[in-house]
């Protein structure tokens, strides 16, 4: 499947990457097949739903097992109805235990300070040069590994543990098309025991991902 065609169906519709797959691989890669077969299913509403004020919401909290990692994270949606489902309630857990295992930095790529991104690319930069590769290509290498950094460092970019073929922002946009609001991660903060302070490194994003499949 061709990532581009993908990439520019979510832009067009809002949808999730998978269901931009799969109505491309049903419309044989056609664009505007694939965008009616989406309308087709009321997916492509997301993206018009998404614009609209989502003011209700919960304040969810993970506390890792032991104690060691404690996430607080706002997600917001448009009433309180939908606020108190399970569903939702659930949703924002899973966004809170996925940010204990992924530690995200930043909300989005928009939030990284334009310092810290010059900053990186520069460091990038260099490495490649380290590495031969010829100066006409280091332009390309240095955006292509810039995405890379925007997956680790900000959540709606990274891949959702429970899920990695998809990202939280896909994860956010299903559940859009779910419960018919807009829903919005508005802010976080992720505290772990000891932090700054010289001890045993462990994986606690792997212990993380175990619990969340149990």
């Amino acid at each position: 499947m061709n990532a581009k065609l993908v990439k520019e169906l979510r832009d067009k519709t809002g949808c999730g990457m998978m269901d931009c797959k799969k109505a491309l691989v049903e419309a044989k890669e056609n664009m505007e097949k694939a965008i009616e077969i989406l309308r087709e299913k009321g997916l492509a509403k997301s993206a018009k739903k998404s614009d609209r004020i989502a003011a209700e919401g919960v304040v969810q909290s993970y506390i890792h097992m032991g104690g060691k990692i404690g996430v607080l994270v706002e997600v917001n949606c448009e009433t309180d109805f939908v606020a108190k489902t399970d569903d939702f309630q659930k949703f924002a857990k899973d966004i809170a235990m996925h940010i204990a295992a992924a530690d995200p930095k930043y909300l989005s790529k928009e939030d990284v300070p334009e310092a810290e991104v010059a900053h990186e690319k520069e460091i990038l930069r260099v490495q490649a040069l380290n590495e031969g590769k010829p100066e006409k290509i280091v332009d390309k290498m240095v955006e292509g590994r810039i995405k890379k950094y925007y997956k680790e460092m900000c959540l709606l970019e990274q891949p959702f543990v429970k899920d990695p073929d998809i990202t939280v922002g896909d994860l956010v946009k299903e559940q859009i098309m779910k419960i018919g609001e807009n829903v919005k991660i508005r802010r976080f903060a992720r505290f772990m025991m000891g932090e700054g302070l010289e001890k045993k490194e462990e994986n606690f994003a792997e212990e993380v991902a175990k619990q969340m499949a149990q």
